[in-house]
Formats: C-alpha cells, structure tokens, sequence
C-alpha cells in the first residue's frame, strides 16, 4: 500500500490508500480543528445532527433506504480527539464494484451522500431542525453521563483532566454536560456554516478504485462546500514536566478503587519510548502485568499507555482500597527497574514482537488505516507504519534505560469509596 495526500479544493485533502485485500471501499471525511473547551460540544454535537437527513433524503428512514440500495452501504458519525486537534464526521463503507454482480457503480452515489450530508442538511426557517437538534443533544448528555459509569475510563480521563489542567489534551473530545445542555439550533446552526466553511477537511479513501476517479467523486461530492480561511493548526506541544508530584484523591460509590498514575516524559527519543513502555506495562509479558498484578496480586488490573504527542505515560490500574500505597509504591519500583537496566532478555524480545504484530496488524483493517493516517495528520506528523516499526525494532538497550530514566513522576489519581479511611 503506497499512501498518496492530494489537495482537492482550499483546505480540503484526500488521503488515497490503494489496496486490493478488501472487498470492501472505507470511506471518510473529517473536519479537524483545534480541540477548545468552548466549542467541544459543538462539534460533538454537530455530526450527530447532520446525520439525521438531508434536503433530498429529510429523515433516517428514507436515508437508510437510499443506503439498502446501495447494497448495504453505511454512513456513521464519529467524533474523536487525538493530540490537541478535535476530529468530526463521517465513515462509510460499501462493497467493492468488483463483488458487485450488476456493475454498479457505488463510490459515486456514497461520497455523493456523504457531500449532502454536510453541505445539504435539513434546515427549518434556515435553521438546523430543532427536533433533530433536541433529540442528539439529550443523546449526548446521556453519552457524557453514561461515560462516569464505567470507572475505569473515568479515573483515566480524570486523571488527564488534572495532570494536563489548562492544556487542550485535558479536554473532553465530546464535551460537559453544561455546555451541550445550553446549545440551542440557532446556536448550533451558527456553528455549522462557521465550522464547515472554516475548518479544514480531510478526506480518506482506502480501495481498489484508481486515484483519479475517487479525486472525482469527492470533487463533484463537495464542490458546493464553502471554504474560507481555516484556523491554523498547531502540533501538540509536549507535557511541561511538573516541579513536584500532585495527587488527586476522589471519593465516590465504588467497590474497587481505581489508581492512575501520570509521568511526563523528557526526551526527544520517543522510539525508545515506546519500547520501553511496551516493557514497563502495555502488554501482558510487561512488568505492571507481570509483577504488579500476577506475582504480588496488588491490581485486578495494571497496564501503562504512551501519550507520543504529549510526550507523557499513563498507568491504569484496579485496586482494593487498602493495597493503595502497595500498589502505588510497586508501580514506581518496576519503573525503578527499567530506570536500572534491570530487564532479562526475553523481555525486550516479547515487546518487539509485541510491537510487530501490533503494527503489521494496521494492515489488516481499512479502518485501523483511516484512524492512523487521521490521526498523523491531526498532530502534524507523516509517519508511516512500517517505518515507525522499523525504528522501534532498532532501539537498543542503552537507549531504552536512558528513556526510562527521563520519566518523571506528575501526578496520581486514585479513585476510592464514600466511606473509606484516608491512608
């Protein structure tokens, strides 16, 4: 697969990812824009309600009739945040032309779809329908409440709510529950012809089509979208290192208490990085899992995660109450280790086979495809997957230890019950 970015129109981009594996076409279109507080929800908001119909097809009935003609075809909404930049649109997927029994032609009539979807949505008195509007926006506060359920995500995300407070990547890709509540249609309506005129646009196509006829259709799908100067774009910029530790003790109705440790990073090697992560505690031959979890049995669970565009470790882990300060302190002695050179041989081995199987596997999905080159773009990089591979299996252990030596504790955030003792 050779990836190839062709300008369409001002600010708008089409990733074009030939590939012959699938029998189906991946599709997307993506605004990206700088993730802010004020406008989080807006967009979270937005594709949601565009989703609803169009002028020619008015309500997801008849918009899902158009798609069963198409054999199948789907449109989904998506929002997501990677790095600092906010991502919101749509996917689709249809069958190939060449599985097609009747020669139809169906990449025309979805990116067709997908232009109406955005430049032509259902307005009332030139204004996004209330209705639909109501409905998404009670959607989306039960998706924001929905996501404390489940306390796992919750301690993760409030831990980078603290450790990057007054930074975008703290924010919520989908919004607060105050904000959503407040958009009104007018106010989302005034968002829209702003956002997609603002914004820039960035199209993916992964097939066999050839790369002139997709340029075409998207060409002819998003000729009447309006384009003005977009917002620049700015790379994320790393996690400042904190002078001393912070932690976060919150209280709520749980049975398991839930410790999440933040580290900033202070290196540029970051393929050395990711090795020494996938060491440290991203894989179930690492050290948290290995030791923290199986040996001492101190977490129901314990994995680590690497922050690349903010240059940060995160660690997520599942605890009694009372095994806190065990667990917090067992953590930082298996970062000791790594600090220390103290791994076996075989450890560096399981992770790069580790790492190969989990990039080879990118591969394997036209999706995976879409969100990696998605997310290269939204943080400014052009990265290749095999060639990050590539760098990682030649990361040497003198490059490893230096990496784990620049990882510098930042904040700890431990979730326990209502009637819990301080310890």
């Amino acid at each position: 697969m050779t990836k190839q970015r062709i300008q369409l129109l001002d600010n708008v981009f089409l990733t074009y990812v030939p590939a012959d594996k699938f029998k189906t076409d991946f599709l997307s279109a993506q605004f990206i824009t700088p993730l802010r507080a004020e406008t989080a929800g807006l967009n979270a908001l937005l594709p949601a309600v565009l989703q609803r119909g169009t002028v020619q097809y008015p309500d997801m009935q008849r918009l899902s009739a158009a798609l069963d003609l198409l054999y199948g075809a789907t449109i989904e909404h998506s929002v997501r945040k990677r790095g600092e930049s906010q991502l919101w649109g749509f996917l689709a997927t249809c069958v190939d032309d060449a599985f097609l029994p009747d020669g139809s032609k169906l990449l025309e009539p979805l990116t067709g779809l997908l232009g109406q979807l955005i430049c032509q949505p259902v307005l009332e008195g030139g204004t996004l329908s209330p209705a639909y509007v109501a409905s998404e926006r009670t959607n989306l506060i039960d998706a924001i409440r929905s996501a404390i359920d489940e306390k796992r995500t919750f301690a993760a995300r409030r831990l980078l709510e603290e450790m990057c407070r007054g930074e975008a990547y703290g924010l919520s890709h989908i919004g607060d529950e105050a904000s959503v509540a407040a958009i009104t249609p007018e106010a989302l309506t005034a968002h829209y012809r702003a956002a997609i005129a603002q914004s820039r646009l960035e199209l993916y196509y992964c097939g066999r089509a050839e790369r002139e006829r997709v340029e075409s259709a998207f060409q002819t799908a998003f000729r009447s979208l309006p384009r003005a100067e977009d917002p620049i774009l700015t790379p994320p910029q790393a996690h400042p290192p904190r002078q001393s530790p912070q932690v976060i003790r919150e209280q709520m109705d749980v049975s398991q208490g839930k410790l999440s440790v933040g580290y900033s990073v202070d290196t540029d090697d970051k393929d050395a990085v990711v090795v020494m992560n996938t060491m440290f505690g991203a894989t179930s031959n690492s050290k948290l899992f290995l030791n923290v979890r199986e040996k001492l049995s101190l977490c129901y669970y314990a994995s680590s995660t690497y922050h690349r565009s903010k240059n940060m470790i995160t660690v997520a882990s599942g605890i009694e109450f009372e095994n806190y300060q065990k667990a917090l302190d067992e953590i930082g002695a298996q970062l000791s280790a790594m600090q220390n050179g103290d791994w076996e041989a075989w450890e560096l081995t399981a992770a790069r086979s580790s790492l190969s199987n989990g990039h080879r596997s990118i591969f394997d999905s036209a999706s995976q495809l879409e969100d990696f080159y998605m997310g290269q773009i939204a943080t400014g990089r052009d990265d290749d997957p095999e060639k990050l591979l590539e760098a990682a299996l030649a990361v040497t252990p003198e490059r490893i230890q230096s990496a784990a030596k620049a990882v510098k504790l930042d904040t700890i955030y431990f979730l326990t019950g209502k009637e819990e003792p301080h310890s």
